[in-house]
């Protein structure tokens, strides 16, 4: 069978001069539609269902998006760790955050941005006086307050540390 180019199917339809230029491949077109949001995702795990499968590959996006925010949101530079014992204790460290930003945004119904911007808002100082310094918070504002009863957290204690 010979291939013919888009210039003889062009003619073949009856499409001529100036046309020819646009001439399309239908059979392209169907070929790249019916392949058009197929993935194939395999796995070593036989008790795996195809849909517990799709909903992985799905998840994995937020997870590296996750992962993304979290790094820029504690500000970490690179870290290079060479000792399996480190290199495990770096990730789980990293995961327990994300964890515990995700049962935060749960609870609180709300982005982790939104609930940490709230959080910041209670202020720890260091105050000196003549008997010695002491670490104070701020009393927290509202919507504070809010984060800290969703999450079932107390106030923090006025006075931290008599140091």
């Amino acid at each position: 069978m010979t291939r013919m180019t888009n210039h003889e199917q062009a003619e073949k339809s009856g499409l001529t001069g100036s046309a020819t230029k646009l001439a399309i491949d239908v059979r392209a077109i169907r070929d790249a539609e019916r392949k058009d949001g197929k993935f194939v995702v395999h796995s070593n795990d036989d008790t795996l269902t195809a849909e517990d499968m799709a909903l992985g590959y799905k998840q994995l996006m937020r997870v590296e998006q996750a992962w993304r925010t979290l790094k820029s949101g504690l500000g970490m530079r690179p870290v290079f760790h060479w000792a399996p014992h480190r290199i495990h204790a770096h990730i789980s460290l990293t995961v327990l955050a994300l964890l515990l930003e995700r049962v935060a945004e749960r609870e609180c119904e709300d982005t982790w941005r939104n609930i940490r911007d709230d959080l910041e808002q209670i202020k720890l100082a260091q105050l000196w006086g003549p008997h010695g310094a002491i670490w104070q918070v701020g009393q927290p504002r509202e919507g504070a307050r809010k984060r800290l009863k969703s999450l079932r957290i107390d106030n923090p204690p006025l006075i931290v540390d008599h140091a």
